[in-house]
């Protein structure tokens, strides 16, 4: 190989010097959205930290919304646990009342009290109305 060169050979050496070489930190500098939210570096961006306040907004609203969810969940069980109180007591109401009326029943009555020598009385029982004289 001789020192001097052809014009076509250094024009292409030039060419391939002059070339921009993308090395692997160019690629680096501008990363996937996914790898940005893993490594937090979204978090600096300047869009992020100028509506700062609005996403505080918004991850109250989003807390707020969940607390509303399970509180929901709990006055429907309260609900349904008053419900079925309510329940057992109307039907410990109904079960007295039918017994008190079995037990006074007249002709139980009737049963009861003859050993002691009460009578059922054969007339009826009569109202007697006083007329009250006006001044």
């Amino acid at each position: 190989m001789s020192e001097y060169r052809d014009k076509e050979e250094v024009e292409e050496l030039e060419k391939k010097k002059s070339k921009p070489h993308k090395s692997k930190t160019e690629k680096r500098s501008k990363p996937n959205p996914f790898v940005q939210i893993l490594n937090g570096e979204f978090l600096a961006k300047d869009y992020i930290l100028n509506n700062l306040s609005y996403i505080f907004f918004f991850i109250f609203m989003m807390i707020m919304l969940v607390a509303k969810g399970y509180y929901g969940k709990q006055l429907n069980n309260d609900i349904n646990t008053s419900q079925k109180t309510l329940d057992a007591t109307t039907a410990e109401y109904v079960e007295a009342k039918a017994k008190l009326e079995e037990e006074t029943r007249r002709s139980h009555l009737v049963n009861a009290l003859g050993p002691l020598g009460l009578k059922e009385t054969v007339n009826p029982a009569k109202v007697i109305r006083v007329k009250k004289e006006k001044k």
